[in-house]
């Protein structure tokens, strides 16, 4: 399984997580999503290639900015 990771700014709590989470496990092919407020660290995996640019959209849409790591 593949696996991307990105570093996050902006969330500070567990509706933060849970925003940002929603967003980018509807991204096909995204099987799995480990997300942090505490590090700022999101992980995305799936069985195929990850697409940078939806994930970095999805975390746009939750109101967070992100980098790939």
């Amino acid at each position: 399984m593949a696996a991307n990771e990105y570093q996050v700014t902006g969330m500070t709590c567990g509706h933060c997580e849970m925003s940002v989470r929603e967003e980018v496990i509807g991204i096909p092919g995204v099987e799995d999503v480990e997300v942090s407020a505490q590090t700022g660290k999101l992980v995305v995996s799936g069985s195929g290639e990850i697409d940078d640019a939806k994930v970095l959209a999805a975390v746009e849409e939750a109101g967070y900015t992100a980098v790939r790591a």
